[in-house]
């Protein structure tokens, strides 16, 4: 599953926290937006471990679930490229 998280995060350690924590699961687009491609138990794992970093009166999350559909209609310009699957062959 395609997955784009967004986070607005107010305090530098909370937010350093958050950034290595989403590192560990996708790549890095922009500063505080990451593209993921997880199982949904990732991405479950992944939800609970970010919303124990944040403090929900103070920060902000956007966690988008894309459907292959929705995929193929990103628009990207410059030089970054969505994210894809790696093709990698374990022998």
């Amino acid at each position: 599953m395609f997955i784009l998280i967004s986070y607005d995060v107010t305090d530098n350690k909370r937010r350093n926290k958050i950034c290595n924590t989403l590192k560990n699961y996708g790549k890095r687009v922009q500063f505080s937006v990451f593209e993921c491609l997880l199982e949904n138990k990732d991405l479950m794992r992944l939800k609970t471990r970010l919303l124990k970093l944040i403090k929900e009166d103070e920060d902000k999350l956007r966690i988008y679930q894309l459907c292959e559909n929705c995929k193929r209609n990103i628009l990207t310009y410059g030089t970054i490229k969505v994210t894809e699957d790696e093709e990698v062959y374990i022998v």
